[in-house]
């Protein structure tokens, strides 16, 4: 078994670890909010005003930071009066981007609100841009946030909400380059700053606006935006990135049947988003060198063909410990570059590509890609410090081990480590400059590649207690293949 030392320097603090990173995103897509979220008052699986208990326990219990809705390709048709008021009285639409079902509104701003208190985290609105007007997302700011006397505040009030509601973030159109409208970069950032000027801070509430940004690597996209779009009017530009094992979006291969070799093709592939988030932040860094305007990654993670017998516009697909990886390699990729990076959100949360929990009935499932956020949720509002690990390839192009660590206010280190080889162990050797370890804990997940939860064995894949030695001021740990571990350390 190979030894592999891990240095790590507490007082080298490098950039502060938003807890938004850790952000999750809802769309009307499929079972997501219907049966995943939202399954109303007369359910009979157990809910609080209709809305999941177990899922909103398990969102809690992530420290779940902040809730994209509702969307997605879906925000830029989604028009916001349709899902306010009497839910008896609500239109209904076609979601023709998603399977063509019909859209009963019953979950709309109230609802979506609500259930982002129950759950402790900030909502993120994302506004129709595509066919929708300025003065409609004006007014829906001013429904949400007004604290005074106007049309839209006294609107609010008749459906039953008389304080306004704080709205710290909100997207100014979604995919504009595509879903969103299939626009150039030149005629949305146009477009974005008109927008921007007229949804307004109210009554003390600050938004922090963030327009469309790049699919994946196209970077004329963050230059045109940057340059055209002044800080002031932008607090951050979204990055959407999707890990697809062979690149090819009409055969992506199957969620749980796959062969080693194309293992390693979704790990250099989810590896590949750190080179993107590089060459866009550099373009960010010649226009704004103070790091105003924060890079969202607000769409990633694994797109696998549907689930067999499943309707290929719910985009339902299982979860296997191959998830779990590629989850830790981003998370750990996030932190490394939270001095640009404010805010990620996962897609999706329930029911959806690489979701966090899955719903069957009464029955929900924790996939290993949730018990990744569970044993990261420690890095939320700490410092980023430097770490350095010695690695080997598990494959061409794939390093075995990807890391992170952070400090704390009461300074516990927390570091997080993945093991992608799927064939070797390693010794972890673990040491501090200038302090030395006095006790470390350890929790760990790991499994066989194709393991996964069921509705019938939900607990196949979970946490675990790490074995941690602490001897002479450092800390040794054991990473087996196909695994992801937490340490918290005290000095």
């Amino acid at each position: 078994m190979n030894t592999l030392r891990l240095t790590l320097n507490p007082l080298e603090k490098k950039s502060h670890i938003n807890p938004e990173i850790y952000g999750n995103f809802s769309e009307h897509l499929g079972r997501c909010i219907y049966d995943g979220i939202y399954v109303g008052e007369n359910s009979d699986i157990p809910n609080t005003e209709g809305f999941r208990t177990d899922v909103v326990d398990a969102f809690r219990q992530i420290k779940l930071p902040v809730l994209r809705w509702p969307g997605g390709c879906f925000a830029d048709e989604y028009h916001w009066r349709d899902g306010i008021g009497e839910k008896s009285q609500r239109k209904k639409m076609v979601n023709t981007n998603w399977g063509g079902v019909v859209e009963d509104n019953s979950f709309g701003t109230h609802e979506f609100m609500r259930f982002c208190e129950l759950v402790g985290c900030e909502p993120y609105i994302s506004g129709n841009v595509g066919s929708g007007t300025v003065e409609e997302l004006s007014n829906w700011v001013e429904y949400m946030t007004f604290d005074g006397v106007s049309p839209m505040a006294e609107l609010r009030k008749r459906n039953g909400r008389e304080q306004p509601w704080k709205l710290k973030y909100l997207g100014i159109g979604n995919e504009s380059w595509g879903c969103g409208g299939s626009m150039r970069p030149e005629y949305y950032s146009d477009l974005y700053r008109r927008y921007a000027t007229y949804c307004r801070n109210y009554s003390g509430n600050q938004l922090f606006k963030v327009a469309s940004g790049s699919n994946a690597d196209d970077y004329n996209w963050t230059e045109v935006l940057m340059k055209q779009i002044t800080p002031w009017n932008m607090n951050g530009m979204s990055l959407h990135y999707y890990t697809v094992p062979n690149g090819d979006w009409w055969h992506k291969g199957s969620a749980t049947k796959f062969d080693e070799e194309e293992y390693y093709k979704t790990i250099r592939s989810t590896l590949g988003i750190e080179g993107m988030i590089i060459r866009h932040s550099g373009i960010m860094d010649r226009y704004d060198p103070e790091h105003k305007v924060g890079l969202i990654v607000d769409e990633w993670g694994t797109w696998y063909d549907v689930e067999p017998g499943t309707n290929p516009g719910f985009l339902y697909q299982q979860n296997t410990m191959r998830d779990a990886i590629v989850a830790a390699i981003n998370l750990n990729i996030f932190n490394q570059h939270s001095a640009r990076i404010p805010m990620a959100n996962i897609a999706q949360a329930v029911n959806v590509l690489q979701s966090i929990l899955l719903t069957e009935g009464s029955k929900t499932i924790k996939t290993p890609t949730y018990h990744v956020f569970d044993l990261y949720k420690q890095h939320q509002d700490s410092d980023l410090i430097y770490s350095h690990i010695q690695n080997s390839n598990a494959a061409e192009g794939v390093p075995s081990l990807s890391q992170s660590a952070s400090v704390n206010a009461d300074g516990d280190v927390f570091v997080t480590l993945s093991n992608a080889s799927l064939s070797e162990s390693f010794k972890v050797d673990i040491a501090a400059a200038f302090a030395g370890i006095k006790s470390a804990e350890g929790r760990i997940l790991t499994d066989d590649v194709h393991a996964l939860n069921t509705f019938e064995e939900p607990d196949r894949v979970a946490i675990k207690t790490l074995a941690v030695t602490v001897s002479d001021g450092r800390a040794e740990i054991i990473l087996p293949p196909c695994s992801v571990a937490a340490l918290t350390i005290k000095l």
